[in-house]
């Protein structure tokens, strides 16, 4: 076999890239720089930010602040997650873990996101399994349907 062609399990086994296909980098086709301010964040910068907020929310607003336990009212974290989110993302485009970690959310058009856009993405984050299906520009389906990317600052 010719080193030039893939096998053909590379093609389906590594995805369209093994087989030799240039897709680009993530955020090329939005626009976005490659690297740097602007450039599309990476899974660990997202999910490093949403593990702070989570325990921003769980345990210094909803046990520190409420004094409620999260075992006996287990939505009240992600009611005020959500709280946490609609707010600050809809003023400043950014929450504590954001910020710490150097990412903020964009509208696709640059700038902050509209309010609107800024719920239904919170929605549907709060649903998890959206926010677990990328696409090549490492945007989930909560990102797409709100027309947002995060992005580094």
């Amino acid at each position: 076999m010719s080193s030039r062609q893939p096998r053909w399990t590379q093609t389906w086994l590594g995805g369209v890239r093994s087989a030799g296909v240039d897709l680009g980098y993530p955020g090329e086709r939005l626009g976005l720089p490659e690297h740097g301010s602007g450039s599309v964040a990476g899974f660990g910068r997202r999910l490093g930010a949403l593990v702070i907020d989570w325990l921003i929310c769980a345990w210094a607003i909803t046990q520190g602040l409420l004094r409620i336990d999260p075992t006996q009212g287990s939505w009240v974290p992600l009611l005020v997650l959500a709280a946490e989110y609609i707010l600050l993302v809809g003023t400043i485009g950014t929450t504590f873990g954001m910020r710490l970690l150097g990412i903020r959310v964009a509208a696709l058009g640059g700038g902050r996101p509209p309010f609107l856009s800024v719920v239904v993405r919170t929605v549907l984050l709060c649903l998890a399994v959206p926010a677990l299906i990328w696409d090549r520009d490492q945007r989930g389906l909560h990102d797409r349907a709100a027309g947002t990317v995060v992005v580094r600052i």
